[in-house]
């Protein structure tokens, strides 16, 4: 599976720069097995001490004191918002480039989603433009570590302290990574996960919420558990919460699967810098910053940009040409959120409720909405999928020589 030397492009009848499976996923092997069968064997598998046990045990992974496992990570999203105070007649800023669940949140806490734009060379929401955004409704901020990079939570975190605001992270990308030796999901006021499918640490289904604040975790523990309360009788309920319960089974595979996240994290790392280096002055290919104040940081994908202009070939036929090299890649998200039928309605009334909502009490008209940098990313991105940097350092080198075969060739192409 090497690398093939700079030649003819595969769609133009070359051999391919990458031939074999990819890695496989998701991981698995007798720790998964063991985890799952003893669950089943002891007959206990309703929300018990192997998810009592993950949650601690992530938690102190990521630097929190408080974890609470839930159903997946747009539940977390949720339960992390209401469990903040975010409700009816405010806002949270958010990013247009991430999905559709980080929006979505917000409008279930019945609040109302600003948008704001993201850097280009990171993805991650731009800190420099939030302030702007902030109104007298504004109440959060909801920075994504977009890929496994953290956003700027410096600056996030000190106009967060200066404008009284609540910071809640959407680290679904985040397991692993730390800014400035802190676990992603633990620098604000709470933190969400997901394990889905595709995600570094999975049991095809499940979420977090990571907090340092005892008094948070009760309160989005309640939210979780139909309302219960801490050390109170079984049936008495204080809040309106709903089902978000893990079971045992996800608790398990996730205890399992912890095991290997670190070497799993370094190996991506590793893989990460080396396509860094070959892919480095490449003319139209622009790869995403680093930041070293992230470190370690998860890889949930490795992303750059093609800029038809200077790269000569349109994103899309280059991502047509990349996988007929062997290398399956993505375009990523086909248009900012901002652009999806969800925010593009308009109307008044309850259906259109919270952005219609008399708590609110403004007009928010998301068809008027553009950010230049998210929309020029849905253009130019190109996504790598975690499950490749887990390979070895000869496909990485495959991948190099695939895109510069591509670049080399792209009068051809066009």
């Amino acid at each position: 599976m090497g690398a093939s030397i700079v030649g003819t492009p595969a769609l133009l009848g070359g051999e391919p720069a990458h031939r074999g499976p990819w890695p496989a996923w998701p991981v698995h092997d007798e720790r998964e097995r063991e985890a799952v069968l003893g669950v089943l064997e002891s007959g206990k598998w309703w929300y018990g001490e192997r998810v009592r046990e993950f949650e601690e045990r992530f938690a102190a992974f990521q630097d929190a004191r408080f974890g609470i496992a839930c159903t997946n990570g747009t539940a977390a999203l949720e339960l992390a918002l209401i469990g903040a105070g975010i409700g009816a007649g405010m806002e949270a800023i958010v990013p247009p480039y991430t999905f559709v669940a980080t929006a979505t949140a917000v409008l279930k806490a019945n609040a109302v989603p600003v948008f704001v734009d993201i850097e280009l060379d990171t993805l991650n929401i731009d800190a420099g433009q939030i302030e702007a955004a902030v109104t007298d409704k504004t109440a959060a901020v909801m920075p994504v570590h977009f890929g496994g990079l953290p956003a700027d939570m410096d600056r996030i975190g000190e106009l967060a302290r200066r404008r009284q605001l609540r910071v809640v992270e959407d680290s679904a990308h985040g397991w692993g990574t730390k800014w400035r030796g802190k676990g992603a999901g633990a620098l604000g006021d709470a933190g969400g996960f997901s394990f889905q499918l595709s995600k570094n640490i999975t049991a095809g289904e499940g979420g977090m919420v990571l907090t340092d604040n005892p008094e948070l975790a009760d309160t989005i523990r309640s939210l979780s558990n139909v309302g219960r309360g801490k050390d109170r009788p079984w049936y008495e309920h204080y809040l309106t919460g709903g089902n978000y319960r893990m079971t045992e089974f996800q608790g398990a595979l996730l205890l399992a699967q912890l095991t290997r996240l670190p070497e799993q994290t370094a190996l991506r790392a590793k893989n990460a810098a080396v396509l860094n280096a070959g892919l480095a002055g490449i003319e139209g290919l622009h790869p995403l910053r680093e930041d070293p104040r992230a470190n370690p940081r998860s890889y949930h994908l490795y992303g750059f940009r093609i800029v038809e202009a200077e790269f000569g070939l349109s994103r899309e036929r280059f991502v047509e040409a990349l996988r007929a090299e062997g290398v399956p890649c993505g375009p990523g998200y086909p248009h900012p959120l901002y652009r999806n039928p969800l925010f593009q309605r308009k109307g008044t009334g309850p259906t259109y409720c919270p952005v219609s909502c008399p708590y609110y009490g403004r007009e928010m008209d998301y068809t008027r909405v553009v950010c230049p940098n998210a929309e020029r990313a849905c253009r130019e991105v190109v996504w790598l999928s975690q499950t490749m940097l887990l390979a070895g350092e000869e496909d990485m080198e495959a991948i190099v020589c695939a895109v510069r075969r591509i670049r080399e060739n792209a009068s051809r192409l066009s």
